[in-house]
């Protein structure tokens, strides 16, 4: 019986999900080496990229840090400026590196290279490209989260053993803005367009959601409630509260919220960019 059950069954030797899932990760791997061949005579404009958070974290955390000097927690501790804000610069890094890779760089590649129409000649589908594309990304945010975690290491402003988690959920912010990033390139039309996502998305989040200053009770609440709703808000909150060591069901609904930010747009991703490339 046991054989003829074996015989009967549908497609008895097609592979699971989890097997489908990581030879199409396998096959991606070809775009993520052909982006560090691109990009080995070009490691300066990856490498910059890991300054800006520390500028902001000196020229912000230490400068304004010698005027505010503390900041109150959510249990009533106060922590130095500088390590309430360097875990928020932690997650804008992984944003930033994110953004930046699969908004500019996957729209040339999208609209004015071609480079995809290439890749569809071979084995690699839309899926493909966007898995690829988007662990390029977190190869690049991954750089700038571990330069960020390791100077806040040295400079003692990490208070929680929890800090060691501060890289992999850097990694969930960057996925969740890297299948962003894939999902809105395929709306721009022009390079006059990227004023869209960067002047009138990434810099307000950058600003209000927590990065600088608490928002609650120094913003409207209307406000606070719009902003809550916002990736970048979840990941600064998961980030800070890893590393202070306050951690508690809120920031369980950020991880969630942001694998589900994730999901959603890898999802749209790869319905547009099937919808741009596939004519």
């Amino acid at each position: 019986m046991t054989t003829a059950a074996r015989t009967d069954a549908p497609f008895p030797n097609a592979p699971g999900p989890l097997a489908v899932g990581w030879s199409r990760v396998w096959r991606a791997r070809r775009l993520v080496e052909r982006n560090i061949l691109v990009y080995r005579h070009q490691w300066i404009i990856i490498v910059s990229g890991v300054f800006e958070p520390v500028f902001y974290l000196v020229g912000i955390g230490l400068g304004l840090g010698a005027i505010i000097d503390t900041v109150t927690l959510a249990d009533g501790r106060s922590v130095p400026y500088a390590a309430y804000v360097g875990p928020a610069l932690v997650a804008t890094a992984a944003m930033n590196g994110a953004v930046f890779e699969t908004v500019f760089n996957v729209f040339f590649k999208l609209n004015y290279n071609r480079t995809y129409e290439g890749v569809l000649a071979t084995p690699m589908g839309i899926t493909e490209i966007a898995i690829g594309e988007l662990l390029w990304s977190l190869m690049r945010s991954t750089l700038y989260a571990v330069a960020m975690f390791v100077i806040m290491l040295a400079m003692g402003l990490i208070l929680s053993p929890l800090g060691l988690l501060m890289v992999p959920a850097a990694l969930l912010v960057a996925a969740a803005f890297g299948a962003a990033g894939l999902a809105g390139t395929s709306y721009l039309r022009t390079v006059n367009d990227f004023d869209i996502p960067l002047g009138l998305i990434v810099m307000p989040m950058f600003l209000f959601s927590g990065t600088f200053f608490p928002i609650e009770g120094v913003l409207p609440s209307w406000l606070v409630t719009i902003i809550t709703f916002t990736p970048l808000y979840h990941g600064i909150e998961l980030i800070r509260g890893l590393s202070t060591g306050i951690v508690g069901l809120e920031h369980v609904v950020s991880l969630g919220y942001l694998v589900g930010f994730f999901l959603l747009c890898m999802w749209l991703a790869m319905r547009q960019m099937e919808r741009k490339l596939i004519k």
